[in-house]
C-alpha cells in the first residue's frame, strides 16, 4: 500500500512510500480510507509552525473516513464493513485535557493521508448512515472545533448574534450551527466572491473587509452588538471583533497567531474573564 511521511520541515519533506499492507495488532483496526480533508492545523505542521511539533516520519492529516477492512483479536467496538472516522485527539475520551492527552492523528500519531491507516478502536468513531464519506472525513477537526466554539460558552439563544471570520472550515461550520440553534449570523469576508456564497449558507450580514477596513463599528451597529464571536483571524481582525462585540458579549479566540507570524498579545486577566482561548 501507499502512504505520504513527513520527513521533515516544507512540502519538499512530504514524501509517498511504499509499505506493505498492515495488519492490527488486537485492540487495532484497519481502515481503508476512502476520503480525507484537509485543515490549517495540517499546513501548520508541514511548514513547522504548529505548536506541537510533529514526530519524524508521521503519516499527515488528522481527518478522513473509511471502511473498516480488518479487525485485531481482541476489538469489540468495531467489525468489518464499518464506516468509521478517526478522533483528531485520539486518546482524549471525556473530561479536560492534560499533557497525557495531546497526542493528535496526523502529527504525533499517524494520520488518514495513506490508503490503509491503523487505528486503536478507541481512537475512531462509527459514522451515520445518511453521511457519505466527503462529509464525513471533514468534521473531527473543523467541525468538532466549530461546534465546541458556538456552543461551550453556553449554547446561544434564538435571535442572539454570532459573527463568524472568513469562509475557513470551522467558520462555515460555525455558521451552519449557529443558524441550526435559531442565531443570526453576521460574516466578514476579505474576498468579495465569497460573499454570495455565506449568504446562500444562511448569512444573515455579509461584508467585505476590503471596502470596509475598519468593519466592528459597522457590525455592531447594524447587529445591535454580537454576542458571540467564532474569532478565526487573530491579530488581523481581533481589535474589530472587540468593537462589534456587545457587553458582556463573549469571543472565541481559536487563534492567537496569524501566517504572517504575528500575533495577539492577552492581558493574563484576560483568560480568567469570559475569554475563551
Amino acid at each position: 500500500m501507499r502512504n505520504y511521511r513527513l520527513e521533515g520541515s516544507g512540502t519538499e519533506s512530504l514524501v509517498m512510500r511504499e509499505a506493505a499492507q498492515p495488519e492490527p495488532k488486537p485492540h487495532e483496526i484497519v481502515v481503508r480510507v476512502r476520503a480525507t480533508s484537509l485543515n490549517r492545523r495540517d499546513t501548520m505542521i508541514l511548514n513547522g509552525t504548529y505548536p506541537l511539533p510533529p514526530r519524524q516520519g508521521v503519516v499527515p492529516l488528522s481527518d478522513g473516513a473509511g471502511e473498516v477492512v480488518a479487525v485485531g483479536a481482541a476489538v469489540t467496538r468495531f467489525a468489518v464493513g464499518d464506516r468509521v472516522t478517526g478522533s483528531y485527539f485520539a486518546r482524549w475520551i471525556d473530561g479536560r485535557i492534560h499533557a497525557g492527552l495531546v497526542d493528535q492523528l496526523g502529527c504525533t500519531l499517524d494520520g488518514m493521508l495513506a490508503e490503509y491507516a491503523v487505528l486503536d478502536e478507541q481512537w475512531a468513531v462509527r459514522l451515520p448512515d445518511h453521511l457519505d464519506w466527503q462529509e464525513a472525513a471533514t468534521l473531527t477537526c473543523a467541525g468538532l472545533t466549530a461546534w465546541n466554539a458556538v456552543t461551550g460558552a453556553g449554547i446561544p439563544k434564538p435571535g442572539q448574534w454570532v459573527l463568524v471570520i472568513g469562509s475557513g472550515g470551522v467558520s462555515l461550520f460555525a455558521l451552519q450551527f449557529a443558524k441550526l440553534l435559531g442565531c443570526h449570523v453576521a460574516a466578514v469576508t476579505s474576498r468579495g466572491e465569497k460573499a454570495d456564497r455565506l449568504r446562500a449558507l444562511g448569512a444573515d450580514l455579509v461584508i467585505s473587509t476590503p471596502d470596509m477596513p475598519q468593519w466592528g463599528a459597522a457590525v455592531r451597529d447594524q447587529t445591535g452588538g454580537i454576542d458571540l464571536v467564532v474569532e478565526t483571524g487573530g491579530p488581523a481582525t481581533f481589535a474589530q471583533s472587540l468593537i462589534a462585540s456587545t457587553l458582556y458579549g463573549h469571543i472565541v479566540l481559536l487563534t492567537l497567531q496569524d501566517a504572517k507570524g504575528g500575533s495577539i498579545q492577552l492581558p493574563a486577566a484576560l483568560y480568567q474573564r469570559s475569554l475563551a482561548t
